[in-house]
């Protein structure tokens, strides 16, 4: 079965609440025949749609395929958080990297933050940005550490834009009784997730990127020659950024990077919506199934809980959504949900991007582990400058270990279901 048909429509954009307060691009044509270019670029997403802009502004000729609609995968679907660091902390970055590496590698986070908000002012983005993140600890046994990573970034990377949060504070930003204390870190924060993908794509069409929907990938060599169902496009360099919804089209990328799927659900607007969060920031919990969640501009309460590793969606978005949304705020139970839908990521065992040199003319960047909106915009970025000779800050990226699941593509999903069933078990003690 395949992800991209599988729960979606072709050429149609899920009925979510972001496909519905967006203004949609014309389609873009479907690629056929002979094509060439210097750099074809696999996959309309962030990590795409910004390798392809980054290339062009550089003077490359650039085609961009995508097998459903630009921003139709994680990119126009996800939470909307813009945070800094990556998906682990610099703790256990320092222990698999080692301390200069982490250190270089929590700098270009920093600087992927820039790039996403560089790129909203330059290209003018009505995408709502709002400041902060709001980390917040599920048990009262995790604030120290909490607390303690705070002061660790202020006084070890000189990051003042963090700072602890006590309960009560918490009690005051975040209307609900879930939460004893977390930090706040004013150096991230969120935005309309698709409206950023398709500001992505109006700016990549205008530097001259061709850019092709409807056109799946069926083989990508290693000479940089790629077939869809309709073309060959015959090019010097390939750069793959297709995440969670790769498929079968590579093997290598595919044993390290894995789907699984996320649900989110829009509330009717709120008549309090201060109430539940004070200060319009986003909030994620220290949940290792993760909830995560902030406010619409229409004031809406943006809730993402609960996580499958099979193909198909449950039948009942909504009330798999309703479940942790209800146990986070109990007086919502009864709300209106106005929208409810999926979407699928990519995952990597460690939690950090899968970068990788396929071949001397092939690149893949993916496996953000549900933090890419920032990533995975760097991410192309640093693709096209991998392109272009300048490598460098992309090897930060793919020296670092990258495991292969256990069982491989074929039982690394039951596996991993085992594994996140102990997990959400373990939430709940």
């Amino acid at each position: 079965m395949d992800l991209l048909t599988a729960n979606d429509r072709q050429g149609a954009y899920p009925a979510s609440y972001y496909a519905a307060t967006a203004t949609p691009l014309d389609p873009f044509p479907t690629a056929k025949g002979a094509i060439a270019c210097d750099v074809c670029v696999v996959g309309g997403g962030y990590s795409g749609l910004s390798a392809a802009l980054h290339l062009a502004q550089a003077g490359m000729d650039v085609v961009l395929l995508d097998a459903q609609r630009v921003g139709f995968g994680a990119s126009g679907r996800n939470g909307g958080q813009v945070g800094t660091g990556q998906r682990i902390g610099q703790d256990d970055l320092e222990k698999i990297a080692g301390l200069e590496h982490a250190r270089a590698l929590w700098g270009l986070s920093l600087e992927s933050v820039h790039l996403v908000r560089d790129l909203i002012a330059k290209h003018d983005m009505a995408c709502g940005w709002s400041d902060g993140i709001i980390e917040a600890d599920h048990r009262a046994k995790f604030v120290p550490h909490s607390h303690a990573y705070a002061d660790k970034l202020r006084t070890e990377y000189d990051y003042d834009l963090i700072r602890p949060i006590d309960r009560e504070e918490m009690r005051s930003l975040v209307g609900s009784p879930a939460y004893h204390g977390g930090t706040l870190d004013m150096g991230g924060g969120h935005l309309h997730p698709l409206r950023y993908a398709l500001g992505l794509a109006r700016a990549a069409q205008d530097a001259g990127v061709r850019i092709f929907e409807n056109s799946k990938v069926i083989e990508v060599k290693n000479n940089a020659n790629v077939t869809t169902q309709a073309s060959e496009i015959n090019a010097q360099y390939v750069v793959m950024g297709c995440n969670g919804y790769l498929g079968a089209l590579n093997d290598t990328v595919a044993t390290r990077v894995m789907p699984i799927n996320n649900f989110i659900a829009a509330t009717a607007p709120l008549d309090d919506p201060r109430a539940i969060i004070r200060g319009n920031h986003a909030v994620a919990d220290s949940k290792f199934v993760i909830n995560y969640f902030r406010l619409s501009d229409d004031d809406r309460l943006l809730f993402g809980g609960g996580e499958s590793y099979g193909y198909r969606f449950p039948r009942d978005i909504a009330a798999t959504v309703r479940k942790p949304m209800s146990e986070i705020f109990p007086q919502l139970k009864e709300v209106q949900i106005d929208y409810a839908w999926g979407g699928t990521l990519g995952i990597t065992m460690n939690r950090l991007p899968h970068f990788a040199r396929l071949s001397d003319r092939v690149l893949s960047i993916s496996g953000y582990s549900g933090h890419g909106v920032a990533m995975a915009t760097l991410g192309g970025k640093l693709a096209a400058e991998a392109v272009q000779g300048q490598a460098e800050r992309f090897d930060l990226f793919s020296t670092l270990p990258s495991p292969r699941f256990p069982g491989g593509p074929r039982l690394r999903t039951p596996l991993l279901a085992l594994a996140m069933i102990w997990y959400s078990l373990r939430d709940r003690l």
